[in-house]
């Protein structure tokens, strides 16, 4: 379909109620976000995948939206020949040898040398490097206290929370419904840990996608006519180690990347949809 030749003809998809969930104040500026590359249509939570697929293309939103981030990573990169590698490593949690910083992302070796170059054991992909990149600039090292509080609890988080439970949250949840292994599947491939006992879950599952912001999965199975739910918890310190941004990040880039895993291992799509 032709691209759109202006934000009106976004905004024309739209339902126009302004109800605020993609962190728009308006459908007009959600639409003119989109336009601009900034925002994404699968955004908006009105909207059904069928017109998201059929339009998403419709700008060049996803040219700029990897190129924004590229240049983004790229101004991350650069301010780090101006810290001291070997001491931010004792402060969020890492070590430093040879001229890198090696920190475990997912039980994974992930690494920054001196000049901001990154190294990893796993594949670098944004969702992982800009979180990273931050942590090392601007994690203020707090330990790890294990008192485990929502997304929207965090410091910048109650605004996300809508969106960050569509993309992350009821993804996951999707997925657990119909991937039985999912959650040994997080314990073997990214050093999870099974807990017992977290909110009367029936599974909760903590991993480490940085050291010092460690996030939990519960997943209650359903029951008696009741539904099944997922929530995925952080620790209280978590935005004092992490930018909120970037906790989204995660949490988002976690859930995609376990749905591309469960369709891999012969889970139908469109259950997951």
């Amino acid at each position: 379909m032709p691209k759109p030749k202006n934000a009106m003809e976004i905004f024309q998809l739209l339902d126009q109620s302004n109800c605020g969930e993609c962190g728009e104040k308006t459908c007009l500026a959600f639409a003119g976000a989109v336009f601009r590359g900034l925002k994404s249509l699968e955004e908006c939570p009105k909207l059904d995948r069928e017109t998201i697929q059929r339009f998403s293309d419709k700008p060049e939103g996803s040219d700029i939206i990897e190129n924004n981030r590229t240049k983004y990573i790229q101004q991350l990169k650069d301010q780090i020949p101006n810290i001291d590698l070997a001491k931010a490593a004792k402060r969020v949690g890492g070590k430093f040898f040879k001229g890198k910083l090696t920190l475990k992302v997912m039980g994974k070796n992930f690494s920054v040398d001196t000049q901001g170059n990154l190294s990893a054991d796993i594949h670098i992909n944004p969702w992982v490097a800009i979180p990273f990149l931050n942590y090392v600039l601007h994690s203020k090292g707090h330990p790890v206290l294990h008192r485990w509080v929502t997304f929207r609890e965090l410091n910048g988080g109650n605004e996300r929370y809508p969106l960050f439970k569509k993309r992350c949250e009821e993804t996951l949840k999707r997925i657990a419904d119909v991937y039985t292994d999912l959650f040994d599947d997080m314990i073997h491939m990214f050093s999870g840990k099974q807990v017992e006992d977290q909110f009367k879950s029936d599974i909760s599952v903590v991993l480490h996608p940085l050291p010092k912001v460690p996030l939990m999965v519960c997943y209650w199975e359903p029951e008696d006519g009741i539904d099944s739910n997922l929530n995925v918890f952080f620790d209280q310190t978590a935005d004092q180690n992490l930018d909120i941004g970037s906790i989204f990040s995660i949490g988002v880039g976690l859930a995609q990347m376990l749905e591309k895993i469960a369709i891999r291992h012969g889970c139908p799509k469109s259950a997951m949809n």
